[in-house]
């Protein structure tokens, strides 16, 4: 399935072109944004995906671009990025593929307690394969990145740590570094979804996915192959969301972690993250080996 972002205007027919505009000008290219049905045998289920791609993908037939995985929200799904920002526009700008998976409230995790839907081995070993299976990606470290905002925030951070041999770049909006010590008090009406994939606490779920204690498990070598970290935080977002991007940036710190973090203005909502994800791509343009944006 197939749709534009943005409407082409079809012209007088001035200056000979069939897309021209009354002033006589061609129109630019756009971005399209397609939906991939695909079903998952970790997670047995439908979990289809978005894909931006540039506006020169169609006529630059034998070039490969880079591929930035963007991951929605706690409660959101994928069609999320596509609708809810400004992100086809955006992505034009650097000539990239964005992939916006579905995650449901997976917290991306291979689930533990009862559940055995495997959220992380789907996204690494059949996503990545299909998307560059279908498109022309550059199918390399350099190429390829990872972001999201809150739950998939948490979720790119862990993959950069967790996979460096994948990822150039991972970045996270407003993340929820926090998960794996969330309470019932904190999860409320999410908290059975919550233990059937992460279990009570201090179980080994928790524990195989917690971002600090995975940092705190890293040698200096490792270290030294892990992607470059960026994330931010509003400063009017809930206080558990601002300490816990701070204590995984002083954290970074320690363990000389390369990686930025930013406190904004601004809270837990699609204004901000629309705001921000403009960031994101500007950072994963550098990261991934691309040329800026023109006047960037």
């Amino acid at each position: 399935m197939v749709w534009f972002v943005a409407l082409l205007t079809i012209g007088s027919g001035l200056s000979g072109h069939p897309l021209a505009t009354a002033s006589g000008s061609v129109p630019a290219p756009v971005p399209s944004v397609e939906t991939v049905q695909f079903h998952s045998q970790f997670v047995n289920a439908p979990l289809p995906y978005n894909v931006i791609l540039p506006p020169t993908y169609q006529s630059a037939s034998t070039t490969r671009y880079p591929v930035l995985y963007l991951l929605h929200g706690l409660g959101g799904h994928y069609s999320d990025w596509a609708t809810r920002t400004n992100i086809a526009d955006y992505a034009a700008e650097y000539g990239l593929i964005v992939v916006m998976p579905e995650g449901n409230d997976s917290w991306y995790v291979d689930g533990g307690g009862a559940t055995s839907d495997k959220y992380e081995t789907y996204i690494l070993k059949e996503l990545i394969p299909d998307v560059d299976k279908r498109f022309r990606t550059i199918q390399a470290r350099y190429g390829r990145a990872v972001a999201g905002l809150s739950m998939g925030g948490y979720g790119a951070v862990k993959y950069g740590l967790k996979y460096p041999s994948t990822f150039a770049f991972a970045a996270s909006m407003s993340g929820a570094f926090g998960v794996t010590r969330y309470t019932q008090n904190e999860m409320d009406s999410n908290w059975e979804p919550f233990l059937k994939i992460f279990g009570p606490p201090d179980s080994e779920t928790r524990k195989a996915n917690d971002v600090f204690e995975i940092t705190r498990g890293l040698s200096v070598s490792r270290v030294a192959t892990l992607p470059f970290f960026y994330f931010d935080c509003g400063t009017e977002d809930a206080e558990r969301h601002v300490n816990a991007n701070r204590e995984l940036s002083q954290l970074f710190m320690e363990k000389k972690v390369p990686h930025e973090y930013r406190e904004l203005p601004g809270n837990h909502s699609w204004g901000y993250w629309d705001q921000q994800v403009q960031e994101v791509l500007q950072i994963a343009a550098k990261q991934m080996r691309m040329p800026a944006a023109k006047g960037k």
